[in-house]
């Protein structure tokens, strides 16, 4: 009789340190569109746009997106007067940052050669062997995940067309 209590305890045990452990992941969930921008030193003036555009919660919410985030360097690029009219402009500014967003989780490999951005506008891609450009955008770093979609890095900021 002793050996089956000792087989039956020793199972409630070991089925008590499993759903411990399984706990234990969710402590650390992964983080999301928004985090990964944060944690990310290279594009703290894309993180402060869309901080100030007020976007962070659509960045932590749960639909899957792919986020193309000009790097630090792209901005520098943009003339001072361009950002200082977006940074006037909420409106304006969130339409720039929309042209940076994809519905769904789209790799760098599987890029189609035009993707739609959340604000309704186009963007032409092309590959060449392992390189990807946006326009004129490079993506210097891909896929860069999250748990809502991922997140490439890119060398230029993109600049939606002029309404007429």
């Amino acid at each position: 009789m002793q050996q089956p209590k000792r087989l039956f305890l020793g199972s409630v045990g070991a089925i008590a340190c499993a759903l411990l452990m399984s706990g234990c992941a969710s402590l650390n969930p992964a983080p999301t569109l928004a985090d990964t921008l944060a944690a990310r030193p290279e594009l703290s003036t894309l993180n402060r746009l869309v901080t100030q555009a007020g976007l962070q919660d659509t960045l932590r919410g749960e639909a899957a997106l792919t986020v193309l985030a000009p790097n630090d360097e792209a901005f520098k690029a943009v003339p001072k007067a361009t950002l200082d009219a977006l940074a006037a402009d909420p409106a304006r500014l969130k339409a720039v940052l929309g042209h940076h967003v994809v519905a769904g989780r789209v790799t760098a490999r599987e890029m189609p050669a035009k993707v739609r951005t959340s604000t309704g506008t186009e963007i032409a891609t092309s590959r060449a062997g392992d390189f990807v450009t946006l326009e004129e955008a490079m993506i210097v770093q891909a896929d860069l995940p999250a748990r809502n979609g991922t997140v490439h890095v890119i060398d230029r900021v993109l600049m939606p067309p002029v309404k007429k």
